[in-house]
């Protein structure tokens, strides 16, 4: 519910910067200027690191037994008051094995966050920089020597923003289900919506109102920024000042990498063609979602078009199929683990570990994984798209990426997809590649399709949305 909250106000205040949002209340203290915390690169390129706060900061990483003393501005930040709702409602007729299926479910979501008037601190780097000249890190500090160098960067606390007075988080949900038959593991829908549990008896209706509301007492972080640390072998290292500037440890020059190569420099992506860049989904596998039962993949089709209304859901569903991928236990925020989420996501994917995929996951697993990070990092205009369209209207415009992968050139309007005939129709996937940065333009019998100069990843993590979004509503039931 925290992080929630925090997600929702970065993405309101600051959606293209670089303030990071707290997600756990327990990190609060851990962030204070100059605090180190570990920036860890993640499985596909275009994915943001994830950040962990450590107990130490800039000064207990340098030789010397001179203490860095942070010089620390503060100001005035702004008043904030979000209020957040969805209303879900959907039903359920499937057949799974020999048992007959039958499940209806309503709710609402309502969250309300007042943190109040909140203050901003700022480092002084022109201090730390002159203060910290020719001091080297200690290489066999214990944090050094525990990081895996070849994913995990250091980076240092620039600003923080505070809460200056207690306020209050609230939640309400409101939630009727209705089952009939027998309906069993279903963990992989319960990540996307929590209005499902496991029924085994042969009719059960079920109604929860649930009011949860949480005080957060002065002085708690909520948002915070970093500057990223490029340190040398012999302990050597320079603060990366300007934002698009990446840090890391010298014998980890080549550390990240995509399997298109793509991980350098925006520009490097920038220069491809369209086709060259939607060919990169080639190597991303999402088909191992065909094999899942028909009746899974339906729901599971339109759980996830219910959370791409919920960026802070499809966010959080993206870090927990990371972990399960990773092999780590899940927990909940308050640190104890969830109820038996891996347990039931293996039941339902029916792959116990078939060392498919990376640290052994299933390979629908790693596809569902690939396909929920490819749209956590589409923008709002292009989810909430995704999330109206129909079946017939993915299933065109995947025909239509295919199309684009398989030439630079002009397409012959008569290659388009028969849906894609109606003007109408047309005008949804103009709008919806649009979203996206590229351009469709009729003229006369040919369609021009071209990417826009700050594109980048966009084109190919749509086009693997679409790819994935159109296998799970397709195929036999």
């Amino acid at each position: 519910m925290f992080s929630k909250a925090t997600a929702n106000f970065v993405h309101q205040i600051d959606p293209e910067g670089s303030l990071i949002h707290v997600s756990r209340v327990n990190d609060s203290h851990k962030l204070v200027p100059m605090a180190l915390v570990v920036k860890r690169n993640r499985v596909w390129f275009w994915q943001k690191p994830k950040y962990q706060p450590t107990d130490f900061t800039l000064s207990d990483l340098l030789l010397g037994d001179e203490v860095l003393r942070p010089g620390v501005s503060e100001t005035d930040f702004l008043t904030y008051t979000g209020t957040y709702g969805n209303q879900l409602s959907g039903s359920l007729d499937a057949v799974a094995g020999p048992v007959n299926v039958t499940l209806e479910g309503s709710g609402t979501s309502h969250l309300e966050s007042c943190f109040g008037q909140l203050k901003k601190q700022e480092l002084d780097v022109k201090k730390l920089l002159c203060d910290s000249r020719k001091r080297l890190v200690d290489m066999e500090h214990v944090l050094v020597q525990q990081l895996e160098k070849r994913a995990e960067v250091l980076a240092v606390v620039k600003e923080r923003i505070l809460t200056t007075t207690p306020c209050s988080i609230k939640q309400t949900n409101k939630e009727q289900c209705i089952f009939q038959g027998l309906l069993g593991g279903l963990g992989l829908l319960g990540l996307l919506s929590n209005s499902f549990e496991v029924c085994v008896k042969d009719k059960s209706n079920r109604e929860v109102d649930s009011d949860v509301s949480v005080e957060i007492p002065s002085g708690t972080v909520i948002a915070y920024s970093i500057m990223d640390l490029e340190i040398k072998k012999d302990g050597r290292y320079a603060v990366c000042l300007r934002a698009n500037m990446t840090g890391g440890f010298e014998s980890d020059s080549l550390s990240w990498s995509s399997d298109l190569d793509l991980n350098a420099v925006d520009g490097g992506i920038q220069e491809l063609p369209l086709s060259a860049l939607l060919n990169g989904s080639e190597e991303m596998d999402l088909s191992p979602l065909a094999e899942l039962p028909g009746s899974t993949r339906r729901v599971f089709f339109e759980k996830l078009q219910e959370t791409l209304r919920d960026r802070p859901a499809l966010t959080s569903l993206q870090f927990v199929l990371e972990e399960l991928c990773n092999g780590e236990t899940l927990a909940s925020e308050n640190g104890k683990p969830s109820d038996g989420q891996e347990e039931s996501l293996g039941a339902i994917l029916d792959q116990p570990d078939s060392g498919n995929g990376h640290c052994g996951a299933s390979a629908q697993l790693n596809a569902a994984y690939l396909l929920v990070s490819a749209m956590e990092e589409l923008p709002d205009e292009t989810l909430n798209l995704l999330s109206r369209s129909s079946r017939e209207d993915l299933k065109a415009s995947d025909m239509l990426m295919c199309r684009l992968k398989e030439s630079s050139k002009p397409l012959s309007a008569d290659t388009l997809p028969a849906l894609l005939q109606d003007d109408q129709r047309f005008q949804l996937a103009e709008r919806l590649l649009g979203s996206a940065k590229v351009t469709l333009t009729r003229d006369g019998g040919c369609l021009l399709a071209e990417k826009e100069s700050q594109a980048g990843v966009l084109p190919l993590v749509l086009c693997l949305s679409i790819r994935g979004l159109t296998v799970l509503c397709s195929g036999p039931e």
